[in-house]
């Protein structure tokens, strides 16, 4: 199948790295005009020059998704930029793995900080898009990257989990309401990738890989260039009746 996203306008938070990035350059690949907003500054700008020089068309805005005023700027710089929004891809995220743990211990800041950025980052981000895809009168495309932990519960990290959660409603109640104006809403839910958000952060990174080759049924962790290519299939035509739905991306891992 040849996805054609030619005319299309994205907007992709955690553009800088991940699943944001390998998206961005799936889409950009397919014809899709981008916009990558995330931060840090330096890895946001790094993958819209890279895309640019490959002759596609980026621009970087540096966002924090936590702060509604920057969502909605970039949301309006996009629409300068390029003249509308067709697609938007909600993947910023972070993940606190080191003070993330037991609920009775856990800090608020930590649970309020996750929620910041995962759950209503994204909110902020869909809201402000909403805005402006209700505007155009166009329809428009919606991916909400949420995760597996969203069905498992195993995940240690409390906060991380329950944002992810809350994910897919969201996703459903865009789904369902926004119908009206053309604009579909899905979710992709990865399992576990080689490099999770924050990374570095992680309690035993090396020993996590480990247990992901006994446990997943194809016997490795994803990679971001594993999960963009349904991203992109979602945000294109060949997916026009595809809404409110939950894709899980993982190995294999939630059916054992």
């Amino acid at each position: 199948m040849n996805i054609s996203l030619e005319g299309r306008v994205a907007l992709i938070t955690g553009g800088g790295s991940g699943i944001g990035a390998a998206t961005a350059r799936l889409i950009s690949q397919s014809g899709g005009a981008v916009a990558l907003a995330g931060i840090p500054e330096t890895e946001v700008v790094a993958v819209a020059e890279e895309i640019n020089s490959a002759g596609g068309r980026a621009i970087a805005v540096i966002t924090d998704v936590s702060d509604s005023g920057q969502v909605k700027e970039s949301v309006r710089t996009t629409v300068e930029e390029f003249g509308r929004l067709d697609i938007l891809v909600a993947s910023a995220g972070i993940q606190m793995h080191r003070e993330d743990l037991e609920l009775h211990q856990l800090s608020e800041d930590t649970w309020d900080r996750t929620h910041d950025v995962n759950y209503r980052g994204v909110m902020l981000t869909c809201k402000h898009a909403l805005a402006q895809m209700v505007e155009q009168g166009s329809g428009g495309s919606i991916v909400i990257i949420s995760s597996i932990t969203a069905l498992t519960g195993t995940s240690a990290n409390v906060s991380y989990l329950s944002g992810k959660t809350g994910l897919l409603g969201l996703n459903r109640y865009i789904a369902v309401h926004y119908a009206k104006y053309g604009i579909r809403c899905n979710a992709v839910l990865p399992g576990a990738l080689e490099r999770t958000p924050n990374h570095d952060l992680h309690l035993d990174a090396a020993g996590r890989e480990e247990k992901l080759r006994a446990r997943v049924p194809l016997g490795r962790p994803g990679t971001p260039e594993e999960i963009a290519p349904m991203v992109t299939f979602l945000c294109s035509d060949a997916a026009s009746y595809a809404t409110g739905g939950q894709f899980v991306i993982d190995g294999g891992n939630t059916i054992i």
